[in-house]
């Protein structure tokens, strides 16, 4: 116990913890001032380091994947519909979406469809903190849409210059009194462009004022990041709190394996017994250095041959090198890194370095088990903030092409733009036990197709759709279907009938 504080870790006398006084600053005020320093530094990690970079793929394969796709889910019961109108309406608007999301029209750059934006999206997030993209309207000879997305890097997201951080304005968005944006101001080009020399200083630092929404409240700016502190303007990126930690061991990695290489170069030193004298005299009249290079011509070996006699020069002994590498203490202490740098990063230490190899089916269960939560709560974000804006913006131009029918749209925006995602499957650690788990909670009501469906990255009504196909055409060529589909599809069928 301290005794000059009620709470030992507000202690200034622990001789342990006196020196540990924080700036007691504002969210903004401790992280906007030292971005330009983070940011640099997280993306640098990310270039160089094999481990930082094989997270950022790990996170976006199984945060996004192989795959997107719009699940079309409008509140039929606030406008007035019922289940059968929404089912249609889905199809429809799903179908429609797919001419935009799944080609290059959805991308101002026409280079990526809507997956390729989210994944670009994802990654800038986590090196940069966040990620920017410019929702524009684009009138393009022979494509069927003018909504398009011009992706932003977070960088050209600043304060002018003559102007600094103030109630208004904050990391180059502006804001009302509540905290709420008001307009963002980007630069025109990125200011790490004159580093490369592509423009000039006085180039780089020209701004443009972009309002958030439009008077009608189309959204002009799409800003995908997390806020940790009430009052956080700007995200940090995703290494900050072991950004040391994984500088330091991926330098120590470089620095035991140059020094095993070096060790593995070297197989013996000759070592002379002459005095001083005799070496001042042997080597002193040979300023050009004669008796060596004969002696390497004569004598030296490209390698060691089974049996070979060694002529050694005069006055030296052979001894053998032992390096003392790989470091025998290597293994553990970079597992106890990898694991405080695998909590910090929020996913298992197993999956950070893709090594199950020490783990088995329970573990691995319980280890990928933590790890979806952490990606789950990341899709619910990703769908917040990027996807289902994105989706009103495609939608309000459909409506009012006339190619979705929404009356009203603008009075029930919420009712008319409620969407989910299917993304990526999650996969399977023993598949045998996991389908018939998954059997099982449909038979006993605890999940719907659709659900376990969405867990694989399918849609439940194509599947179905699929699955009547595959039937009819077995009962066509006269073939069992019990083989096929089994005593599960029979129970659903028995189901279905007693449930009308």
């Amino acid at each position: 116990m301290s005794g000059d504080t009620a709470h030992d870790a507000a202690s200034l006398t622990d001789a342990k913890i006196a020196a540990w006084v924080p700036n007691p600053g504002s969210a903004d005020a401790d992280l906007l001032n030292e971005l330009p320093t983070l940011v640099p530094r997280a993306r640098d990690l990310a270039r160089n380091s094999g481990l930082a970079s094989g997270y950022i793929q790990t996170a976006k394969d199984n945060i996004v994947g192989s795959q997107l796709r719009l699940s079309a889910n409008p509140d039929y019961r606030l406008l007035g519909r019922d289940r059968e109108w929404a089912r249609e309406w889905s199809m429809a608007v799903e179908a429609e979406f797919r001419t935009w999301a799944d080609t290059a029209e959805c991308d101002a750059a026409n280079t990526m469809n809507l997956l390729g934006l989210t994944n670009t999206m994802l990654a800038g997030a986590f090196m940069n903190g966040e990620a920017l993209a410019l929702p524009l309207w684009v009138e393009r000879s022979g494509e069927r849409w003018n909504s398009k997305l011009q992706t932003v890097e977070a960088d050209r997201l600043s304060v002018p210059t003559g102007r600094m951080n103030d109630a208004s304005i904050r990391g180059g968005i502006e804001i009302d009194i509540y905290g709420a944006p008001v307009a963002y101001h980007i630069q025109r080009t990125h200011p790490g462009d004159q580093y490369g020399g592509l423009f000039s200083a006085s180039a780089v630092a020209r701004w443009d004022r972009i309002p958030a929404f439009t008077p009608w409240g189309r959204r002009r700016v799409v800003h995908l990041h997390d806020k940790e502190r009430t009052g956080q303007s700007r995200g940090k990126p995703v290494f900050t709190s072991v950004l040391r930690e994984f500088k330091v061991s991926s330098e120590y990695v470089g620095h035991e394996l140059q020094t095993a290489a070096v060790g593995a170069m070297i197989a013996a030193f000759l070592e002379s017994d002459l005095d001083p004298v005799s070496v001042s005299e042997l080597f002193g009249n040979d300023p050009d250095g004669k008796y060596w290079k004969d002696v390497s011509d004569k004598f030296n070996r490209k390698k060691l041959d089974g049996g070979l006699i060694m002529t050694l020069p005069v006055g030296t002994k052979l001894n053998g090198f032992s390096p003392n590498r790989p470091n025998t203490a290597f293994d553990g202490f970079m597992s106890s890194v990898m694991r405080h740098i695998a909590a910090g990063l929020n996913i298992p230490y197993e999956l950070l370095l893709k090594d199950f190899s020490k783990t088995n089916y329970s573990s691995a269960r319980a280890a990928l088990l933590e790890a979806w939560r952490y990606f789950l709560s990341r899709r619910r974000w990703l769908c917040d903030l990027w996807l289902r804006p994105v989706y009103e913006l495609w939608l309000e131009e459909a409506i009012n092409l006339g190619r979705v029918e929404a009356p009203d749209y603008y009075e029930n925006r919420y009712a008319y733009n409620r969407c989910r995602w299917i993304f990526s499957g999650r996969g399977w650690v023993d598949p045998v036990k996991e389908v018939n788990a998954a059997v099982v909670r449909v038979q006993n009501s605890f999940s719907t197709l659709e659900e376990e469906c969405a867990e694989q990255g399918r849609d439940w009504e194509e599947v179905l759709e699929q699955r009547a196909i595959e039937k009819a055409k077995l009962e066509e060529l006269g073939l069992s279907t019990q083989a096929v589909f089994g005593e599960f599809e029979t129970d659903m069928n028995r189901e279905v009938e007693a449930n009308g």
